[in-house]
C-alpha cells in the first residue's frame, strides 16, 4: 500500500512529539542507526551452492529447504539481485561472501590455491556500490572433508589442504580491506564432529587449535581484516560432538586475541546470544554475530521482529557496543522467494537497530540506578507502544528506499521478469 508524503510527514510529527516526552531525539536516532553497518549474506541468493562450479552446496552439517523457482545460478546473478535488494534496504551495509562464491571461469583451481584473482569481480563491484567485503572460509562442500573432519581432521594431508585455504582467505581478506578501505571481517567456522558418541573428544580438539595456530601464525593489520572463530552446538550428521564447542572457541578468541562469534542459531533453545554480548566484551575487544532466527533447531529461519533480535539489536545500542560488535546476518531460506527473504530480514534488522536508538535508555537507567524498579518496567512497557512505524516509515523516505510494503510490488515483478526465466 502506497504512503503519500503528507501522510509521512504527519506521522513523523507526531512521533517526535511523542518520543520528546521520554527525551528521544528521533532525528538523532534515524542519523544513528544509518551508521551501524549490517552484513548481507551472498549465500540467501543461491541456496549456498556457490560459484565454483562443482554444485556440491551446502553439505556437511548444513541443508537449505525448499525449491521455490528463480535461484540465482552465477555470481551475476547473485550480484544483480543484490543491487535490487540493496536498493530497499535503508542504513549501512556490507556485503558477505564465502570462499566457495570464487569465479574460477572453467580453470581448475581448489580452495588452497585460491587467491584475490577469483574474487577481483566482486571488489569491483563492491567499489562501485560503495559497500565493505566480508569473508569466510568454506570447509564444507568439499571431497576434502574427511568423514566430517577438516582443521580437526587425523590425516596430515586433509589437515593441511584446509590449513592453507585459511592462509589464503586471510591474504583475500587483507586485499579487500586494502582496495576497498573498509575492514574485512572473516569468519571461521569448521564443521567438524561425530554422528555418534566418539571415543575421543580431545585430540580432535588439540588438532584443530594447532591448525587455527598455524593458520594465524603472520599477523595481519586489523585495520584490514578482523577474524572470528564461531563455534556451533551441532550439526546435521553431527548430533553427537563438534570440535569446535563454544568452550573451544571461546577461549581461542580469548587466548588468541580473536573475536568470538556468537550465531543465533547455534546454542540450545533457551539461549541467545543477546545475553553473551556484554559478557564477552568485558573480556575482549571486538565479538561477531551471526543474525539468525533458529526454530526447534539451528534451521536459519528469515530473522523476524521478534524479542531476540530486538534485545540484540538493544544491547549492541544500549551499551554503546557499535564499534565493538560486527553485525551478519546469516539464514537461507528456498521456500520463498529468496530476494524477498533477503529483504525481509535485512529490512527487519534495520528496523530493530531504529528501534534501539529511539529507546529512552537515559530514563530506563535513572529508575534502575535509584532502585525505582517500578517504574523501570511501567517505561519499559509503556514505550513499546510508540508510535514507531510513523518513524520508520520517515526514516525510509529519508533514505530513498521503499516505504511500506512498496518495496514487495517491485520483488514481485522481478520475479516475473527475471527470475521467473532462470
Amino acid at each position: 500500500m502506497s504512503t503519500s508524503e503528507k501522510t509521512i510527514q504527519t506521522g513523523y510529527d507526531y512521533a517526535k512529539e511523542l518520543y520528546a516526552a521520554y527525551g528521544v531525539d528521533i532525528d538523532r536516532a534515524m542519523e544513528k542507526a544509518a551508521q551501524l553497518p549490517v552484513s548481507m549474506h551472498c549465500w540467501q541468493a543461491d541456496d549456498v551452492v556457490g560459484c565454483e562450479g562443482a554444485g556440491a552446496g551446502a553439505t556437511d552439517g548444513i541443508a537449505t529447504t525448499g525449491n521455490y523457482p528463480g535461484r540465482a545460478r552465477n555470481a551475476d546473478e547473485i550480484r544483480r539481485d543484490a543491487d535490487l535488494a540493496m536498493s530497499m534496504i535503508p542504513g549501512a551495509k556490507k556485503f558477505n561472501l564465502h570462499a566457495s562464491y570464487a569465479e574460477l571461469n572453467g580453470r581448475k583451481i581448489d580452495r588452497d590455491a585460491y587467491t584475490i584473482a577469483e574474487f577481483q569481480n566482486w571488489v569491483d563491484w563492491a567499489k562501485e556500490k560503495n559497500v565493505g567485503l566480508d569473508f569466510n572460509p568454506t570447509y564444507f562442500g568439499h571431497p576434502m572433508v574427511n568423514n566430517g573432519f577438516t582443521l580437526s581432521s587425523a590425516d596430515d594431508k586433509t589437515r593441511e589442504f584446509w590449513i592453507e585455504h585459511g592462509k589464503r582467505c586471510r591474504e583475500i581478506g587483507a586485499e579487500f580491506g586494502r582496495q576497498l578501505g573498509k575492514t574485512c571481517v572473516i569468519n571461521y567456522w569448521m564443521p567438524d564432529g561425530y554422528k555418534d558418541t566418539p571415543a575421543d573428544t580431545a585430540a580432535p580438539r588439540a588438532r584443530m587449535i594447532d591448525s587455527l595456530d598455524k593458520i594465524f601464525a603472520e599477523k595481519i593489520d586489523e585495520k584490514l581484516v578482523l577474524e572470528g572463530v564461531e563455534s556451533k552446538l551441532f550439526a546435521l550428521g553431527l548430533e553427537s560432538y563438534t570440535v569446535g564447542s563454544h568452550e573451544l572457541m571461546m577461549g581461542y578468541a580469548l587466548t588468541r586475541g580473536k573475536m568470538v562469534t556468537l550465531d543465533a542459531g547455534h546454542f540450545h533453545p533457551t539461549e541467545v546470544i543477546s545475553a553473551k554480548i556484554s559478557a564477552c566484551l568485558q573480556f575482549m575487544d571486538h565479538i561477531l554475530l551471526h543474525v539468525s532466527r533458529g526454530v526447534r533447531w539451528d534451521s536459519d529461519h528469515v530473522i523476524t521482529l521478534d524479542d531476540e533480535l530486538q534485545n540484540i539489536m538493544g544491547e549492541i545500542v544500549r551499551n554503546g557496543y557499535e564499534k565493538n560488535v560486527c553485525v551478519a546476518l546469516d539464514y537461507f531460506d528456498a521456500s520463498i522467494n529468496r530476494l524477498a527473504a533477503w529483504v525481509i530480514g535485512e529490512r527487519n534488522a534495520q528496523k530493530a537497530i531504529l528501534k534501539a536508538y529511539l529507546e529512552p535508555t537515559a530514563l530506563l537507567r535513572k529508575a534502575e540506578n535509584e532502585g525505582d524498579y517500578t517504574s523501570r518496567l511501567a517505561l519499559q512497557e509503556e514505550v513499546k507502544s510508540l508510535p514507531f512505524s510513523a518513524v520508520w516509515d520517515a526514516y525510509c523516505a529519508k533514505q530513498n528506499v521503499p516505504v511500506g510494503d512498496e518495496w514487495l510490488k517491485i520483488v514481485k515483478q522481478y520475479e516475473k521478469d527475471v527470475m521467473s526465466k532462470r
